[in-house]
């Protein structure tokens, strides 16, 4: 028995179900359940919350959810070899927790929960960036999405909370801190897995705000920081070429040096230029 809850050990429940980490899935275990809870505990009071958990593999972070106090789990998990240790954890925490087989880039959330709702997730590698940028890029905002816990290598971690003038600022950063307050909860090193990653990895809590820190339309932002960060090293008169025809206008209407490079310009400043491209 293990000592959040009456189910097994996950070591047991891995060796029980052949459940084997798989690569092409991005997959790795966290099976401390202490640890499991202490991340659960990252997302905040979840007594009125509905939660969504994305790549549950065999449930640590599931348990931590649920022994936490979530009023609801939504568990969307690709594997099917996990479904059947997933389906133990639903019996013994009976009507809390809902596993769907299925892609979690195909499947509405608000089909399945009631707000209010949080993320908590040890995100597969292959698919944790392109979830993040779709979770802050919603046409409408606030998003259905409260706070969002989530697993991701150190690198990606560091890259979301960055500052200007740092090498690892860049789109994340950007696309994070104009919706949503962004710091690092905890840290884990690789030994904390099975298997063990070659990297260590970090845990990030960001909490959604009520309206963005500077009004800009989104799609216009996106794209003009997509096109500044894809050529970091050139110029912004260079690398926003083809933006618009008179990209240093704009520039400099935003109060940036066409000579400056992409990282060192502020969130306010880029908001600034995504309003100048939008006038046309």
């Amino acid at each position: 028995m293990s000592a959040i809850d009456g189910l097994p050990p996950l070591r047991v429940v891995i060796a029980e179900h052949g459940l084997s980490a798989r690569k092409s899935l991005g997959q790795n275990f966290l099976l401390d359940l202490n640890l499991t809870s202490k991340i659960a505990r990252q997302a905040g009071d979840l007594s009125g919350c509905d939660v969504l958990e994305i790549g549950p593999g065999p449930g640590g972070l599931t348990r931590g959810l649920l022994a936490e106090g979530a009023r609801k789990v939504l568990a969307i998990e690709k594997d099917a070899r996990c479904l059947p240790a997933l389906a133990e954890i639903a019996a013994a925490y009976r009507g809390r927790l809902e596993v769907v087989e299925g892609d979690a880039l195909q499947v509405d959330p608000l089909q399945h929960l009631t707000p209010p709702i949080r993320i908590a997730a040890n995100l597969p590698y292959n698919v944790g960036t392109e979830l993040l940028v779709r979770w802050l890029t919603p046409r409408d905002w606030p998003p259905f999405w409260q706070s969002l816990t989530l697993m991701f290598q150190r690198e990606v971690a560091e890259r979301i909370v960055a500052a200007p003038g740092s090498k690892a600022y860049g789109r994340l950063a950007l696309l994070a801190q104009w919706r949503a307050d962004a710091r690092i909860a905890m840290s884990l090193p690789p030994e904390a897995f099975t298997p063990a990653p070659k990297v260590s990895s970090a845990v990030v809590h960001l909490t959604a705000l009520p309206a963005p820190r500077y009004p800009a339309d989104p799609k216009v932002l996106e794209h003009v920081v997509a096109r500044a960060f894809n050529q970091r090293r050139k110029m912004l008169r260079a690398a926003l070429k083809g933006v618009a025809p008179d990209i240093e206008d704009r520039l400099l209407a935003a109060g940036i040096k066409p000579t400056d490079r992409a990282e060192q310009v502020p969130l306010e400043a880029f908001c600034a230029l995504a309003r100048a491209v939008a006038e046309g």
